[in-house]
């Protein structure tokens, strides 16, 4: 019978004001229900901002975040809302992208995760950034991410 205890999450279901910023933004996580088993979940979130931390500009991303869990599973409420609290939040791309796939590792302790950020240019320069905690199992489906290199116009 699958667990579907809820009782532990303080947002699901609630009304739940976006943090301030991302370091007092609140991850949850819900058990998986097939620990054991080898398969990936995977993130998407076309339009992630943040702001540049040197002009207060703000700066867009497609992310992209695969995981295979193990005894855990992200809450993807709480996720939605710790993305959103970057969007007042000044950081560098790289700094960004690798707090996002470190504190989810840090909460669930997955089999694997890597993310892929593809950054919308600043200053005429697109910045993508890739980071993975190891060699996937083998035998996982994984497929591309499918998020093309920034093309402009020509």
């Amino acid at each position: 019978m699958p667990n579907t205890d809820t009782s532990s999450l303080s947002m699901l279901g609630q009304q739940t004001e976006t943090a301030q910023s991302p370091e007092a933004a609140v991850l949850e996580k819900v058990p998986s229900n097939h620990a054991g088993t080898d398969y990936v979940v995977r993130f998407t979130a076309p339009e992630f901002t943040s702001l540049c931390p040197m002009t207060g500009q703000p700066d867009f991303a497609h992310i992209v975040i695969d995981y295979i869990p193990g005894e855990w599973l992200v809450e993807s409420k709480s996720l939605k809302l710790f993305l959103h609290s970057f969007r007042n939040h000044g950081a560098f791309h790289e700094d960004c992208s690798i707090y996002i796939a470190k504190r989810i590792v840090e909460l669930l302790d997955p089999r694997w995760l890597r993310i892929g950020a593809y950054w919308y240019p600043r200053g005429g320069i697109p910045i993508d950034v890739f980071w993975q905690t190891g060699t996937p199992p083998e035998g996982v489906w994984l497929p591309e991410q499918g998020v093309a290199a920034y093309r402009g116009r020509g």
